[in-house]
């Protein structure tokens, strides 16, 4: 039975401060499903105050010891992964393959990532006549999203463990199961009291008052550019690190000498995935505009093949999106996409035929969308692509790179050698080329208002620590 009415804090499950709870609602049948203590500024207190206890210690343990601690973590992490998918397709709306297969079995990838960083990372070097030593950054808050939830708690916790912080984590209310069972794993685990902490909770309570503490070191934040920004506002005064993963407008390059076929299958399939809902999304497929008309015939008969329907259905290819604020943004970028002209080629407004409850979007293509068009420009976070004409390649990149955002970019042609070269020319900190997908050694991260900092494997690990120049320290 997970324990959804109390917060784990300093080693124990305990009540919270005051009595305040919400539901957590199913978005495929939008029916309340569990009920979830929520937290105040009080629990944030204590949480933290068992966070800082604990760093005194934990900051002092050696590489050996927590290279020993990840691993038990991810040994007992897998007895519970199938458990941990089933919460996640039931809260989310996750197909329940997918649940299983890349949701739940993420963490294990990040935390895997992390140890093999671990086990090869230079906490020391001598730089001239001083030595330079990283050191870990002290107290860490927390705040993840719903639409990758156990993933995204996983790799900020598996580094800040690593090097060697203390944390209080917020997940999401609307997804908050994965994390307090993860809050058993870390204990079976043997992560000594008060490393590891977590208070569930609502952004203006308990994930501002996190940002805000005076005694919390660095916030690592995921989520939309608008929560970042609140967070790093109520950050400043105390002068925290804040480090963010943020939204995403991601452009999709075709160009001219690609094959259609594959390329648009490539970025369907991606836009489509978590049913949109992805920070590095591709939702703008950007075409040569002399093949328009082809790129719509493909498209249409790709978006054809997919099925919505329950996360539980063996036939399920799209599940809901995750609650009715998403489904009614959605639903008014889809009227806007109608609205400014934008041709609807697939998909469009309303419930999916035959299905009459829950927070499903029928998977929707625009073709003829201009860059200027708000569905060209804000991330919808749903099942939506939006297909753009460029006269040629240097016009693609310029509507590719005409975006506040900047987390990824794909780019697909007949030739690897011209794809590296738009890749490189593309204002986005994570770069798909043909198809491939970003190892998780390798960072991710965003340029402009897709946030700063880097997480996965090395670059992780070093969002965590501080640098410390020793002068006088080496013998002459």
């Amino acid at each position: 039975m997970v324990n959804r009415m109390q917060f784990y804090v300093d080693g124990s499950w305990i009540d919270p401060v005051l009595v305040k709870t919400a539901w957590t609602v199913s978005p495929a049948t939008a029916e309340n499903v569990h009920q979830i203590a929520l937290g105040s500024k009080a629990d944030v207190d204590k949480a933290v105050k068992a966070a800082r206890r604990a760093f005194e210690s934990f900051s002092h343990t050696t590489r050996e010891q927590r290279i020993s601690l990840l691993a038990n973590i991810i040994e007992i992490y897998k007895d519970r992964a199938r458990e941990i998918g089933d919460a996640i397709s039931d809260e989310i709306g996750a197909p329940m393959a997918m649940a299983q297969q890349m949701h739940a079995t993420s963490a294990i990838r990040h935390f895997t990532s992390t140890l093999e960083a671990l086990k090869n990372y230079s906490f020391e070097e001598r730089i001239g006549s001083a030595v330079v030593v990283r050191e870990p950054i002290g107290v860490v808050g927390m705040i993840t999203p719903w639409n990758w939830p156990i993933s995204q708690i996983a790799c900020k916790v598996a580094p800040a463990l690593a090097a060697g912080c203390t944390m209080i984590l917020k997940p999401s209310e609307f997804a908050p199961t994965c994390a307090l069972i993860l809050a058993e794993v870390l204990h079976e685990a043997g992560v000594a009291k008060g490393v590891f902490n977590l208070v569930n909770g609502l952004g203006p309570d308990v994930g501002a008052a996190m940002s805000e503490h005076s005694d919390i070191d660095m916030i690592s934040f995921t989520g939309s550019t608008r929560a970042g920004i609140d967070v790093a506002t109520r950050a400043a005064p105390t002068v925290k690190r804040v480090s963010q993963e943020l939204g995403g407008k991601s452009p999709f390059i075709v160009l001219d000498d690609a094959d259609l076929e594959k390329a648009l299958s490539g970025c369907i399939e991606t836009i489509f995935l978590n049913s949109g809902q992805s920070c590095d999304a591709p939702s703008r497929l950007i075409v040569p505009s002399s093949k328009m008309e082809e790129v719509t015939k493909i498209a249409k008969r790709v978006a054809a093949r997919y099925q919505v329907g329950h996360p539980r259905a063996a036939s399920t290819d799209l599940g809901p999106v995750v609650n009715s604020g998403q489904w009614e943004k959605i639903q008014a970028l889809i009227q806007k996409g109608l609205d400014e002209g934008a041709s609807l080629i697939a998909g469009g407004l309303g419930l999916p035929s035959g299905i009459d409850k829950g927070f499903y979007v029928r998977p929707t293509i625009f073709a003829d969308v201009k860059n200027d068009m708000t569905i060209a420009r804000e991330e919808i976070f749903g099942p939506v692509l939006a297909i753009i004409g460029a006269r040629d390649e240097n016009e693609a990149i310029q509507i590719a790179n005409d975006t506040p955002y900047g987390l990824a970019g794909y780019v697909y042609s007949g030739s690897l050698e011209r794809a590296r070269k738009i890749g490189r020319m593309l204002r986005a900190g994570n770069i798909y080329l043909q198809g491939a997908s970003l190892d998780r050694a390798a960072p991710f991260g965003g340029y402009k208002q897709s946030g700063n900092g880097r997480e996965w494997g090395r670059f992780g690990l070093e969002d965590y620590l501080e640098v410390k120049s020793i002068a006088g320290s080496i013998d002459s």
